[in-house]
């Protein structure tokens, strides 16, 4: 299942964090999730994808429209 929302939190050292999903709910990711985005950094409020398996778990954080 993909999402989207905008970041809460992000601890660049744990490479951890929160979201705010667009239904107004709150999703944490782990740093394994952030490393499969490929990306470096999240700033807060910024616009993300996640894609999360069937226990609700995410598996990737993404910066939508790009793959």
């Amino acid at each position: 299942m993909v999402m989207q929302g905008t970041i809460a939190t992000f601890d660049p050292d744990t490479r951890s964090g929160t979201l705010l999903l667009d239904d107004g709910s709150e999703l944490g990711f782990g740093p394994e999730a952030f490393g499969r985005s490929g990306l470096r950094l999240l700033r807060l409020g910024q616009r993300v994808s996640v894609e999360a398996g069937a226990d609700g778990a995410v598996l990737r954080v993404g910066i939508p429209g790009i793959v």
